[in-house]
C-alpha cells in the first residue's frame, strides 16, 4: 500500500471517529441508536472505494472497528470495547464493513457517474447490506423474531435516507477533486 493510499484510508477512519462524537438518537423500544456513522460508511465506499477499490473502503471500516474493539470510545455516545460487538448493534457494526465493500465495489466499477447511480449504490450498500447483517443479529440479541425486528428497524429508514442523499451529494463533489486510481484489480 502506498503512503498516499494509507493516508486516504486513515482519513476515512478519522471521519468515522468524528461522526461518533455526535450524540446518538435513542428510542425506548430499541437499544440500537441512530447515529451519523452510517454516513461515514457510505462516504468511504462511494469516495474511497471509487478511488482505490472496495478493499480499501472495507479496510477503513475494519481499522475503525479494531480501534473500537480496543476500547476507544469512538462509537456514537462514547461507546467502545469488544462488548459492543455482542450487543443488538453488533450486526450493524459488522454490516458497516460489508456495506462499505459493496458501495466501494459498485462505485469502483461505475463507468458513467451520476447522482442517481450513486444514490442507488448507497441505498444498496448503506441501507440494504447493513440491515442484512444488523437485523438478524439484533433479533437474536433481543430474543425477538426477525419480522418484529424489521418493523422496529423502520424507525431508521428516514434518517438513513437523508444520509444516503447527503453522502451521495458529497461523493459527487469529492469525486471531481480526488483523482481515480488506475483500474487494476478488485
Amino acid at each position: 500500500m502506498k503512503l498516499k493510499d494509507l493516508m486516504y484510508v486513515s482519513m476515512f477512519v478519522a471521519i468515522m471517529g468524528v461522526l461518533g462524537v455526535l450524540p446518538p438518537i435513542l428510542f425506548a423500544f430499541t437499544p440500537v441508536p441512530i447515529t451519523l456513522q452510517t454516513l461515514g460508511i457510505m462516504l468511504s465506499g462511494s469516495v474511497l472505494g471509487a478511488r482505490l477499490g472496495p478493499k480499501y473502503a472495507a479496510l477503513s471500516q475494519i481499522l475503525f472497528l479494531l480501534l473500537v474493539m480496543t476500547g476507544l470510545p469512538l462509537l456514537s455516545g462514547g461507546r467502545g470495547g469488544i462488548g459492543v460487538f455482542f450487543s443488538p448493534s453488533g450486526g450493524y457494526l459488522i454490516g458497516w464493513v460489508a456495506g462499505a465493500y459493496v458501495i466501494g465495489l459498485l462505485s469502483y466499477r461505475m463507468k458513467n457517474v451520476s447522482l442517481v447511480k450513486i444514490l442507488l449504490i448507497n441505498i444498496i450498500g448503506g441501507i440494504g447490506v447493513v440491515y442484512l447483517f444488523g437485523i438478524p443479529i439484533q433479533a437474536l440479541m433481543m430474543n425477538i423474531g426477525i419480522d418484529k425486528t424489521m418493523i422496529l428497524s423502520l424507525v431508521y429508514l428516514p434518517g438513513d435516507s437523508i444520509k444516503v442523499v447527503v453522502a451521495s451529494l458529497i461523493a459527487i463533489k469529492l469525486r471531481n477533486y480526488i483523482p481515480l486510481a488506475k483500474r487494476v484489480q478488485v
